[in-house]
C-alpha cells in the first residue's frame, strides 16, 4: 500500500468519526486502514483532538481499557447553540406563521436538514452525560429532530405510533389524553424496546403535555428509565404541563392586542440563556415499574 500522508489520514479520520458519532473506534482499526503503527495513529488523533477543540467542532476523547479507542462527540458550545436558536426565533416570530388555536407553522424548519441537524446537536450535547440507550418520539412531525438527536448521540431511534402495524409484530397499546383533551391511542412494538434501558424523549411541540405524558406511561410498560424530555418548542401557556423536567429549545407566547392580528413571540428557552448546556438534568422518572 502506498504511504498515506498525515494530512490525508487526518481528513479520513475526521470523516469516519463524524459519520458515526459517539462510537468507539480502535487505533488498531485505523492502523490497519492506513498501514500505520498504533503510535503513529495516536499522534494523529491527538493532533485531531486539538484541532477540533480549537475550532469548536465537537470533542474527541480517548477511551481506555480493552475495548477502548477514540470517540467523537459533536458537542456545541452554549454561545453557538444560543445563536442558532435566536436566529430561528427571529424567523418564527410575527403574524405570518401563527395558526388558529395558538399553533405555529414551522414544518419547513423541521424539513431543513441543516437546521434540524444543528438542533439535534444541541439536544444531544445536553444529554451526552446521562447516556440514553435510545431516543423515543411520537409520529410524525418530531421524527426529523429526534433522528438528528439520535444520530448525534450514536443511539437508535424508536417511534411510537397511533396504531400498531402488522409488519412490526405484537405491540403494547395504551390510551392517553392529548393536549386537546381527546382520548388517543399510542402503540409500540414489543420488539422495539426491552427492559432496564434508558430513553430520551424528543418531540416537536409541547403544549399541555398530554402526548409527552403518554410516552412516559408507554415506557412504564417497558420498565424503561426516562433520562429526559426535550422539545423543539413549548407554549408559555398553560404554564403547568402534565409532565415535569421537560426542556424545549424555544418558547412560544401569543400576544393579543385589540384591533390587531395575534402575534407570535418566540424566544430561546431559559436553560439556553443561562447555565451550561453540557450539565444534563437529573433523570425524570427513575426505573418506572
Amino acid at each position: 500500500m502506498e504511504k498515506v500522508r498525515r494530512n490525508e489520514r487526518m481528513s479520513v479520520l475526521m470523516k469516519l468519526m463524524a459519520d458515526s458519532p459517539n462510537t468507539v473506534h480502535s487505533l488498531g482499526e485505523f492502523g490497519a486502514l492506513f498501514g500505520s503503527a498504533k503510535s503513529t495513529m495516536s499522534e494523529d488523533v491527538e493532533l485531531l483532538r486539538k484541532t477540533v477543540e480549537a475550532f469548536e467542532l465537537g470533542q474527541v476523547d480517548t477511551v481506555t481499557g480493552a475495548a477502548g479507542g477514540v470517540i467523537y462527540r459533536p458537542k456545541i458550545s452554549r454561545e453557538k447553540a444560543l445563536k442558532t436558536i435566536q436566529e430561528l426565533c427571529g424567523m418564527l416570530s410575527g403574524t405570518e406563521r401563527l395558526l388558529p388555536g395558538g399553533y405555529l407553522y414551522y414544518a419547513d424548519i423541521l424539513s431543513t436538514p441543516g437546521i434540524v441537524n444543528r438542533m439535534g446537536e444541541i439536544l444531544a450535547t445536553a444529554y451526552f452525560r446521562v447516556e440514553p440507550d435510545f431516543v423515543l418520539t411520537m409520529e410524525t412531525k418530531g421524527i426529523p429532530v429526534a433522528f438528528a438527536t439520535a444520530n448525534a448521540l450514536g443511539v437508535p431511534l424508536v417511534i411510537a405510533r397511533h396504531s400498531s402495524k402488522v409488519y412490526e409484530g405484537s405491540a403494547v397499546n395504551i390510551n392517553y389524553v392529548s393536549g386537546s383533551g381527546k382520548m388517543e391511542t399510542m402503540s409500540l412494538s414489543r420488539r422495539a424496546v426491552w427492559g432496564k434501558r434508558r430513553a430520551l424523549i424528543v418531540d416537536d411541540f409541547l403544549r399541555g403535555g398530554g402526548t409527552a405524558r403518554g410516552m412516559v406511561e408507554l415506557m412504564k410498560e417497558f420498565n424503561v428509565m426516562i433520562m429526559g424530555m426535550s422539545f423543539v418548542m413549548s407554549t408559555a401557556i398553560p404554564r403547568k404541563k402534565r409532565v415535569t423536567g421537560a426542556r424545549s429549545l424555544m418558547t412560544l407566547t401569543v400576544s393579543m392586542t385589540e384591533g390587531e392580528p395575534p402575534t407570535a413571540l418566540v424566544e430561546p428557552a431559559d436553560w439556553l440563556l443561562s447555565g451550561d448546556i453540557l450539565k444534563a438534568p437529573m433523570p425524570i422518572g427513575g426505573w418506572l415499574t
